[in-house]
């Protein structure tokens, strides 16, 4: 394809994640002490976007930035990050590291809308890497096929690979190693059956919590009663509020009700709609969560080429 043939732009509504079973097992000196996990990854249908357009050859990279409660993410004015800070951010980290692994110049624009909370257990910033990766792969007319891009991605982080496609899979390793669940396959069939699967609400918090300061409770504490999520126990003992709005929502009607990844967000499906007021209720009337979204999971990857 030649470059006037090429997009001009390319957007990516990429989804949160959750895990639906997270299973954590010893620390690994070869990867650089992150855990062994055996996780079922679940796209759950709240999006960020990522936009990429080209700039003229040798013009470098710009970064901005859109949303509400971006947290830390959040500069003075949001789109006057400054370099140091736009290199942090995970869109920024794959289009540097998309642009070494092809051989290509980062002569790109990213503008990056945030709805996904931010540090919530739920793989915003993983989420914003893949759409990078995924966006790029198109500007770029690289044509790449998945497994070449999330063997990219798995440079970046665990969630990583899993969130360049989205739906359900099985992570391994330290959760970048991914085999897709189609929902057709009897155990995408098991996990809907039990209730992983339709409308859900997510109970987002103002405040965050530091994934390595999760994983250093639980190596303290252990999985404790955190049930099929085993950093649930440790997140919880940080931040009491998760478990009681977990309590709530399954007392309330919820098939499933859990901390998502290292929290503190809750993830609550809700069968019926009346489940789903019922689960809203009971949050608001205790004061358990700050926000609630709805979504559907599982969830996909939307892509716009301009």
């Amino acid at each position: 394809m030649t470059n006037q043939q090429q997009p001009s732009a390319v957007s990516v509504d990429v989804p949160a994640k959750t895990n639906l079973t997270l299973h954590v097992g010893e620390p690994r000196a070869e990867w650089g002490g992150r855990h062994a996990l055996d996780t079922i990854y679940c796209g759950v249908g709240v999006y960020d976007t990522v936009a990429v357009s080209r700039r003229a050859p040798g013009s470098g990279f710009t970064f901005a930035l859109a949303g509400d409660h971006l947290g830390d993410l959040a500069a003075p004015a949001a789109d006057a990050l400054s370099d140091e800070d736009a290199r942090r951010n995970h869109a920024v980290k794959a289009l540097l590291a998309l642009a070494q692994a092809a051989g290509r110049e980062p002569d790109v624009a990213i503008r990056l809308t945030k709805r996904i909370p931010v540090a919530a257990g739920l793989g915003g910033g993983s989420a914003d890497a893949a759409g990078a990766l995924l966006a790029l792969n198109i500007l770029w007319a690289l044509d790449w096929p998945i497994d070449r891009l999330r063997a990219v991605a798995a440079t970046l982080g665990a969630d990583m690979p899993f969130c360049l496609t989205g739906g359900v899979a099985h992570g391994t390793g330290f959760g970048e190693r991914i085999d897709d669940i189609p929902a057709d396959s009897p155990r995408g069939r098991d996990l809907a059956a039990r209730g992983f699967a339709g409308r859900l609400l997510v109970g987002a918090y103002d405040d965050a919590l530091s994934t390595p300061a999760v994983y250093a409770a639980f190596d303290r504490l252990g999985a404790g009663d955190g049930g099929e999520n085993h950093l649930q126990h440790a997140a919880v003992t940080l931040h009491p509020r998760s478990g009681l709005a977990i309590d709530a929502a399954r007392a309330a009607g919820a098939t499933q009700a859990f901390v998502s990844g290292s929290g503190p967000s809750v993830v609550a499906f809700t069968p019926t709609a009346t489940v789903e007021d019922a689960v809203r209720r009971a949050w608001e009337s205790a004061g358990c969560v700050d926000r609630i979204i709805a979504a559907d999971a599982p969830a996909t990857p939307r892509i716009t080429v301009a």
